[in-house]
């Protein structure tokens, strides 16, 4: 590992207790105990890229995707594990076969049996898509570290501790043109802090409850995860507001799985119900192997957008609808707004 600090590359027995037996000063992170095989370099090269060298505020959700995505895409059995697995295999097998020792030969069978385990488990995909590091654990596995070593988040990190379960921020003293739905406050700490929804006059609420208690009959924008209980947040936001304009803001589940850089992730203890996937499969949006991929619980998290890119488009979308827009361009809204592009480019803090 190089210390962020002198530089040196260190083994392991030369930075006890996360400090360099070098310059001996102390690090945050280490790649060879942190789950997500961090280390300072490399959080500060993707918050960089994250935020565009700090010219965009993010909040430490949307560093957690950032961090977690090369694990996200190789699973709990990566290829390594199976390349591992094979050479110790054969290399004990033979050395056993040679010395033709019986003890020798029951090892060298069982480590072919993990062998073949690990095969199939990549095979099958276990362990793919679901984050070493749980997002509410990051504060404390990550971020703690973190502070405690330099003081504060790294450079350009918005700190949203506050009291949770708290009102959505409203818009201050505009006036109200509309409400922006959106469930998950990490998004929506992260465009009022980027005055997203103060300059559109767009209350944020989290529920269709919050929403229907707004003072305003303008547009509501519904800006939610590519997933199934996000599809259907737009259903419940419509049913609780009839007659309203209401805009489905998030990103199209074909859209973006069809983006080569997205990458998705999977909770199973959020897995949509039987009643769920038959008011999704009633859609009729949806082809067979899109319900399959929900059902299993699988998301693209709005916190996995790269930010500058998720603040472009829901300035885009917000500025057309408080503007007021045609009848046509109202009807294309309530099927679904046609602002997220089918291509985008390299997302400069992936697989960093």
């Amino acid at each position: 590992m190089i210390c962020p600090h002198c530089e040196h590359n260190l083994l392991r027995r030369e930075r006890p207790g996360n400090r360099c037996s070098r310059c001996g000063r102390q690090y945050a992170l280490d790649p060879k105990t942190n789950p997500l095989r961090l280390n300072d370099l490399r959080v500060r090269r993707v918050t960089a890229a994250l935020t565009e060298e700090g010219r965009i505020g993010v909040v430490p959700d949307q560093l957690w995707y950032a961090l977690s995505r090369k694990r996200l895409r190789d699973g709990e059995f990566a290829s390594g594990c199976l390349g591992a697995a094979a050479l110790v295999g054969v290399v004990a097998t033979v050395a056993a076969l040679v010395s033709e020792i019986p003890q020798l030969l029951l090892v060298t069978a069982a480590m072919l049996v993990v062998g073949l385990g690990v095969a199939v488990a990549r095979a099958s995909g276990a362990g793919q898509g679901i984050p070493p590091v749980a997002r509410e654990a990051f504060p404390a596995q990550v971020l703690a570290p973190w502070r405690q070593v330099y003081g504060a988040l790294p450079s350009g990190v918005l700190d949203t501790r506050g009291p949770a379960g708290g009102p959505a921020p409203g818009t201050g003293a505009g006036p109200v043109n509309g409400v922006l739905v959106c469930p998950d406050p990490a998004v929506v700490a992260f465009l009022v802090a980027a005055g997203l929804p103060a300059r559109y006059g767009l209350v944020p609420a989290r529920t269709p409850e919050e929403a229907r208690a707004v003072p305003s009959s303008g547009p509501v924008l519904v800006l939610h995860d590519t997933d199934a209980y996000g599809e259907l947040l737009v259903l419940q936001v419509r049913d609780a507001l009839p007659g309203r304009t209401v805009v489905d803001a998030g990103p199209p589940l074909r859209t973006v799985r069809a983006l080569p850089q997205a990458v998705p992730y999977r909770d199973p203890a959020r897995k949509p119900g039987a009643q769920q996937m038959r008011l999704l499969a009633g859609l009729g949006t949806f082809t067979p192997e899109d319900l399959k991929w929900l059902g299993k619980g699988w998301r693209f998290p709005l916190v996995g957008l790269p930010p500058a890119r998720l603040l472009a488009v829901v300035d885009r979308v917000a500025g057309q609808v408080t503007r007021g827009v045609d009848a046509e361009l109202r009807r294309a809204a309530d099927l679904g707004f046609l602002t997220w592009p089918d291509a985008a480019g390299p997302d400069r803090a992936g697989g960093r």
